[in-house]
């Protein structure tokens, strides 16, 4: 049996709507403004996130209105849907492949739910066989890009010439709350925007890039630091004030000893792709991982051009990373909810 899992192709898709910061300044001015004391203090987070637009699975009229769950997922089911296609068909294309070519599809999700899983409910539209696999995974959150291609990668090794398809789709924009006048969720409405990426993997033949290494690290006695608290109305963020100390303090030991497991060390990474979850912690990853400042530059460009899409995100900025050249190896990283954090690097190969 083969042991070499090699990285195809890779495509990612948005929803057509657009906010600009400046647009959701100002809503959430007028939406918090008179009922959120501490709304003024929080404004600056609206200028300091770093972010110049971001695109959303509805327009900005509809989160001037209150939303249930019935509202809220028949809009993830109609988007997620759409990006679904768009970016596994895309990328499946680049891969010269087929629908029909895939055995096995690994989906993940934190912003939302379909049961049967959208894997399902695409499987006609899209062409795919009906043995196919089906891997649909929720809760890893921005995590999940890294830990997600992680999964899709056990599932390629599992046996020779096997084709997978991974796709992660978030629709942050949709856990949008008017009842929640606290700072996590102002933070929130600043820096969240929406999105998917689809990679097609496969055992054996040529790529892009070997997938050589995956890994993750489950931090003790974390789970506040972030997460969803869910209610009658929705999904509510759960964000502690301490995530950038934290990742700056506890981030590269948590690295080394995934790489270690895999006997590498910082000194082998040509280019660290990390998750863009924000300005102060991509400060932090750049400090834990001793990087120069500044030196996440893609990061910050997706960040801008974005927002943060969650499990999305990294996948954007290895795409930009690849147009621009992989070096010969290459380390994703994300954290996410539990707390997490997230590996898997690439040796390139084409």
């Amino acid at each position: 049996m083969s042991d070499t899992v090699k990285f195809l192709s890779l495509a990612v898709a948005v929803p057509e709507h657009v906010i600009t910061q400046t647009e959701a300044a100002e809503a959430s001015a007028r939406l918090f403004g008179g009922r959120f004391q501490d709304f003024p203090h929080l404004a600056s987070v609206f200028d300091n996130a770093g972010i110049t637009k971001r695109h959303a699975a509805r327009p900005l009229s509809w989160f001037d209105e209150p939303h249930g769950w019935q509202d809220r997922m028949e809009a993830y089911a109609e988007v997620a849907s759409s990006l679904f296609i768009e970016a596994a068909t895309k990328a499946l294309r680049r891969a010269d492949l087929k629908a029909a070519d895939v055995d096995c599809v690994v989906t993940i999700s934190s912003t939302g739910l379909t049961t049967p899983s959208l894997d399902a409910r695409l499987a006609g539209k899209m062409g795919f066989r009906p043995d196919i696999e089906r891997v649909p995974v929720f809760g890893l959150g921005c995590a999940a890009g890294v830990s997600g291609f992680g999964i899709a990668f056990r599932q390629a090794k599992a046996r020779p010439d096997k084709v997978v398809l991974f796709v992660a789709i978030e629709l942050c924009t949709l856990a949008f709350r008017l009842d929640e006048l606290t700072r996590p969720n102002i933070i929130a409405t600043a820096s969240f925007g929406d999105g998917a990426a689809a990679c097609v993997l496969r055992n054996g033949g040529d790529g892009i890039a070997e997938v050589e290494s995956t890994g993750e690290h489950l931090f003790p006695d974390t789970l506040g630091i972030m997460g969803w608290k869910i209610d009658d109305t929705g999904f509510g963020i759960v964000l502690a004030q301490s995530l950038p100390p934290f990742a700056e303090k506890e981030l590269g030991p948590a690295v080394d000893g995934i790489l270690a497991r895999s006997g590498l060390s910082r000194r082998d990474i040509g280019r660290f792709i990390c998750h863009p979850g924000g300005t102060r912690v991509l400060v932090a990853m750049e400090s834990a991982l001793a990087l120069s400042p500044g030196s996440l530059d893609h990061e910050r460009s997706v960040l801008s051009d974005y927002g943060n899409m969650s499990s999305p995100t990294v996948l954007f900025v290895l795409e930009r990373v690849i147009r621009t050249g992989l070096p010969d190896r290459a380390a994703m990283i994300a954290m996410g909810p539990g707390f997490s954090a997230s590996c898997v690097t690439l040796r390139r190969t084409a």
